[in-house]
């Protein structure tokens, strides 16, 4: 039985050390994976670490890592607005690991799906996947406009929803910040959405969007994508899981990958 093998690469960036693991395969197309928010390398339930070792044994080599001041690296958590450095030294210590590797895929969930549109280009990779990117911040911590008005604006209509209101079943400041949200008419227009969506845009046909489709993030994306006549190659997964945690999920996203790697043979 053929056993691939995952191994712990440790790498230097900026004076600390990151963390690595990269599970090995004789494929010339590498799948760099970047985590999301304050995730592991391992990802939600593991998702990362199955998700690599079903590939590896395809013949994909992967590489995870944590960034800084996460998981069993060193240093200073600073979020993904400075994950630049991170990326890049992860793409070099894959590169230096598995010198066989003639071309790098990126793959990343919500601001990992940000990080890698701003910089998987200086980072030296061909083709990204992006999940559910991570493009409007959030306010008053409320879901963005979008999301609120995909998912609640039914209930708001339902009779049971204000009755359960004022029972105190629901809160009632968010709920009615919710509503102001609702009808404000905002354009959800930001900093994050103005920066993230022309780097989603200027990859091309090199990137591919796959998104939950009842995941708030990737509601709002669509929302501000559309908005900005943003429309990159866009893959929708019937699923509520951000983190693709279902096995139809999983199995519609390793497909993804499959197809990505595929395209730079």
């Amino acid at each position: 039985m053929d056993r691939r093998v995952r191994r712990l690469i440790a790498f230097p960036c900026g004076g600390d050390t990151l963390i690595g693991s990269l599970d090995e395969a004789p494929g010339a197309t590498g799948l760099l994976i970047v985590s999301g928010g304050n995730e592991i390398r391992a990802g939600a339930h593991r998702g990362m670490a199955m998700l690599a070792a079903t590939l590896a044994a395809e013949g994909v080599p992967v590489f995870r890592y944590d960034r800084r001041g996460i998981g069993d690296s060193s240093g200073e958590n600073r979020g993904f607005y400075a994950a630049r450095d991170d990326l890049l030294a992860a793409a070099a210590a894959f590169r230096a690991e598995a010198p066989h590797i003639t071309r790098l895929t990126g793959f990343g969930n919500c601001d990992a799906a940000t990080t890698l549109a701003l910089h998987g280009k200086a980072a030296g990779i061909a083709r990204v996947l992006l999940a559910n990117p991570w493009v409007i911040e959030p306010v008053d911590g409320l879901p963005p406009p979008a999301a609120i008005r995909a998912h609640y604006a039914a209930r708001l209509r339902d009779p049971a929803t204000w009755r359960r209101a004022l029972s105190g079943g629901v809160s009632i400041g968010k709920f009615i910040r919710g509503l102001r949200r609702i009808s404000d008419g905002s354009t959800e227009a930001g900093s994050l959405a103005a920066t993230a969506l022309p780097a989603i845009a200027g990859w091309g046909s090199k990137a591919t969007v796959i998104l939950a489709e009842g995941d708030a993030t990737a509601i709002a994306y669509a929302d501000a994508a559309k908005r900005a006549a943003v429309a990159p190659r866009t893959i929708v997964i019937p699923s509520t899981s951000h983190s693709f945690a279902r096995q139809a999920d999983a199995a519609a996203l390793a497909a993804a990958i499959r197809d990505l790697v595929n395209a730079c043979e």
